[in-house]
Protein backbone atom coordinates (compact mmCIF):
# COMPACT_ATOMS: atom_id res chain seq x y z
CA UNK A 1 0.00 0.00 0.00
CA UNK A 2 1.32 3.57 -0.86
CA UNK A 3 2.59 5.64 2.10
CA UNK A 4 -0.05 8.47 2.11
CA UNK A 5 -2.49 5.93 1.69
CA UNK A 6 -1.95 4.21 5.39
CA UNK A 7 -1.22 7.75 6.86
CA UNK A 8 -4.75 8.89 5.50
CA UNK A 9 -6.05 5.24 6.64
CA UNK A 10 -4.29 6.26 9.98
CA UNK A 11 -6.12 9.25 10.16
CA UNK A 12 -9.45 7.95 9.25
CA UNK A 13 -9.12 5.57 12.33
CA UNK A 14 -7.86 8.35 14.52
CA UNK A 15 -11.10 10.32 13.62
CA UNK A 16 -13.44 7.32 13.90
CA UNK A 17 -12.07 6.37 17.14
CA UNK A 18 -12.65 9.81 18.65
CA UNK A 19 -15.94 9.45 17.28
CA UNK A 20 -16.67 6.05 19.19
CA UNK A 21 -15.26 7.77 22.35
CA UNK A 22 -16.99 11.02 22.67
CA UNK A 23 -20.19 10.68 20.09
CA UNK A 24 -22.53 10.27 21.76
CA UNK A 25 -22.42 9.71 24.98
CA UNK A 26 -20.22 12.47 26.48
CA UNK A 27 -22.37 14.84 25.54
CA UNK A 28 -25.41 12.74 26.91
CA UNK A 29 -25.45 14.06 30.26
CA UNK A 30 -28.99 13.43 32.55
CA UNK A 31 -31.20 15.73 30.83
CA UNK A 32 -33.66 15.81 33.86
CA UNK A 33 -30.97 17.96 35.81
CA UNK A 34 -31.53 20.79 33.48
CA UNK A 35 -34.84 21.18 35.67
CA UNK A 36 -33.25 20.92 38.93
CA UNK A 37 -31.69 23.57 41.22
CA UNK A 38 -28.39 24.92 41.29
CA UNK A 39 -26.93 24.60 44.62
CA UNK A 40 -23.72 26.75 45.31
CA UNK A 41 -21.62 26.50 48.42
CA UNK A 42 -18.48 29.10 48.93
CA UNK A 43 -16.88 30.99 51.74
CA UNK A 44 -17.27 34.67 50.33
CA UNK A 45 -19.55 35.75 47.89
CA UNK A 46 -20.24 39.40 45.88
CA UNK A 47 -23.84 40.12 44.00
CA UNK A 48 -24.27 42.36 41.46
CA UNK A 49 -27.65 43.48 41.10
CA UNK A 50 -27.64 45.64 38.28
CA UNK A 51 -25.40 43.49 36.24
CA UNK A 52 -26.99 40.56 37.57
CA UNK A 53 -23.54 39.03 37.80
CA UNK A 54 -22.37 37.01 41.00
CA UNK A 55 -18.68 36.13 41.94
CA UNK A 56 -18.15 33.09 44.43
CA UNK A 57 -14.82 32.55 46.14
CA UNK A 58 -13.34 30.13 48.45
CA UNK A 59 -13.70 26.46 47.69
CA UNK A 60 -16.54 26.64 45.55
CA UNK A 61 -18.90 23.61 44.80
CA UNK A 62 -21.96 23.77 42.64
CA UNK A 63 -23.75 21.09 42.03
CA UNK A 64 -27.36 20.72 39.53
CA UNK A 65 -28.34 16.96 40.05
CA UNK A 66 -25.38 14.94 38.56
CA UNK A 67 -23.54 18.09 37.60
CA UNK A 68 -20.77 19.35 40.00
CA UNK A 69 -18.23 21.85 39.49
CA UNK A 70 -15.21 22.50 42.01
CA UNK A 71 -12.83 25.94 41.91
CA UNK A 72 -11.47 28.36 43.89
CA UNK A 73 -13.33 31.36 41.65
CA UNK A 74 -16.77 30.90 40.23
CA UNK A 75 -18.09 34.04 38.18
CA UNK A 76 -21.64 33.68 36.88
CA UNK A 77 -24.13 36.47 34.77
CA UNK A 78 -27.80 35.75 33.97
CA UNK A 79 -28.76 37.22 30.24
CA UNK A 80 -32.04 38.79 29.71
CA UNK A 81 -33.21 35.43 28.78
CA UNK A 82 -32.61 34.17 32.34
CA UNK A 83 -29.75 31.75 30.82
CA UNK A 84 -26.61 31.76 33.03
CA UNK A 85 -23.44 31.46 31.63
CA UNK A 86 -20.22 30.65 34.20
CA UNK A 87 -16.47 30.80 34.26
CA UNK A 88 -14.94 28.42 37.23
CA UNK A 89 -10.99 28.95 38.44
CA UNK A 90 -8.93 26.96 40.53
CA UNK A 91 -6.00 28.52 42.93
CA UNK A 92 -2.83 28.94 41.43
CA UNK A 93 -1.16 25.62 40.11
CA UNK A 94 -4.37 23.88 40.28
CA UNK A 95 -7.01 22.36 37.68
CA UNK A 96 -11.11 23.74 37.99
CA UNK A 97 -12.65 20.37 37.81
CA UNK A 98 -16.29 19.06 36.50
CA UNK A 99 -18.32 15.84 37.08
CA UNK A 100 -21.34 14.50 35.19
CA UNK A 101 -23.46 11.43 34.72
CA UNK A 102 -24.29 10.08 31.23
CA UNK A 103 -27.58 10.50 30.16
CA UNK A 104 -29.52 6.75 30.62
CA UNK A 105 -26.14 5.34 31.94
CA UNK A 106 -24.60 4.05 35.32
CA UNK A 107 -21.35 6.38 34.36
CA UNK A 108 -20.05 9.59 34.91
CA UNK A 109 -17.81 11.43 32.92
CA UNK A 110 -14.71 13.80 34.76
CA UNK A 111 -12.89 16.71 33.36
CA UNK A 112 -10.54 19.36 34.83
CA UNK A 113 -8.80 22.73 33.04
CA UNK A 114 -6.91 25.98 33.88
CA UNK A 115 -10.32 27.05 33.36
CA UNK A 116 -13.82 25.69 32.60
CA UNK A 117 -16.70 27.47 31.36
CA UNK A 118 -20.66 26.70 31.02
CA UNK A 119 -23.34 28.48 28.89
CA UNK A 120 -26.92 27.09 29.76
CA UNK A 121 -28.34 28.85 26.19
CA UNK A 122 -25.82 26.67 24.42
CA UNK A 123 -25.64 23.79 26.50
CA UNK A 124 -21.87 24.15 25.92
CA UNK A 125 -19.01 23.51 28.30
CA UNK A 126 -15.66 24.40 27.69
CA UNK A 127 -12.28 23.61 28.93
CA UNK A 128 -9.25 25.67 28.59
CA UNK A 129 -5.36 25.02 29.02
CA UNK A 130 -4.37 22.11 30.64
CA UNK A 131 -7.88 20.63 29.72
CA UNK A 132 -9.18 16.91 30.03
CA UNK A 133 -11.82 14.56 30.01
CA UNK A 134 -12.09 11.15 31.35
CA UNK A 135 -14.93 8.76 30.44
CA UNK A 136 -14.95 5.21 32.00
CA UNK A 137 -10.73 4.33 31.40
CA UNK A 138 -11.01 6.42 27.89
CA UNK A 139 -9.12 9.51 28.08
CA UNK A 140 -8.54 12.86 26.09
CA UNK A 141 -5.99 16.24 26.49
CA UNK A 142 -5.50 19.28 24.89
CA UNK A 143 -5.52 22.80 24.91
CA UNK A 144 -9.32 23.43 24.64
CA UNK A 145 -12.22 20.42 24.80
CA UNK A 146 -15.71 21.31 23.99
CA UNK A 147 -18.67 19.71 24.68
CA UNK A 148 -21.79 20.81 23.02
CA UNK A 149 -25.01 18.89 24.66
CA UNK A 150 -27.63 20.22 22.03
CA UNK A 151 -25.70 19.17 18.94
CA UNK A 152 -24.37 16.16 20.68
CA UNK A 153 -20.91 16.48 19.19
CA UNK A 154 -17.55 17.12 21.58
CA UNK A 155 -14.16 18.73 19.98
CA UNK A 156 -10.47 18.94 21.11
CA UNK A 157 -7.79 20.83 20.07
CA UNK A 158 -4.11 21.55 20.55
CA UNK A 159 -4.71 25.48 20.44
CA UNK A 160 -6.53 27.77 22.36
CA UNK A 161 -10.29 28.33 22.14
CA UNK A 162 -11.12 25.28 19.68
CA UNK A 163 -7.66 26.76 17.26
CA UNK A 164 -5.35 23.95 15.83
CA UNK A 165 -1.17 25.56 16.21
CA UNK A 166 1.48 24.37 14.49
CA UNK A 167 4.51 22.91 16.38
CA UNK A 168 2.69 23.12 19.93
CA UNK A 169 1.76 19.49 21.74
CA UNK A 170 -0.54 17.35 20.21
CA UNK A 171 -4.12 16.73 21.39
CA UNK A 172 -4.36 13.11 22.54
CA UNK A 173 -6.55 10.88 22.80
CA UNK A 174 -6.55 7.42 24.59
CA UNK A 175 -8.70 4.74 23.79
CA UNK A 176 -8.93 1.51 26.12
CA UNK A 177 -10.11 -2.07 24.44
CA UNK A 178 -13.41 -3.02 24.80
CA UNK A 179 -13.72 -6.14 26.49
CA UNK A 180 -16.50 -8.11 24.41
CA UNK A 181 -19.07 -10.34 25.73
CA UNK A 182 -18.24 -14.25 26.15
CA UNK A 183 -20.54 -16.45 23.61
CA UNK A 184 -21.09 -19.73 23.45
CA UNK A 185 -19.24 -21.74 20.64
Amino acid sequence: MPRFSVLLLIRLLAIASVQVLLYPSVALAERADRDKPVHIEFQTTELGDRDKTTIFKGNVRLTQGNLEISCDRLVIAEDAGGYYHGVATPKVGELAKFKDKLEGKNEQVYGEAERIEFDTRQDKIRLFERAYVKKGTDEVRGRYIERDGYAETFKATNGPAGTSTQGAPQAEVILQPRTKPVTKP
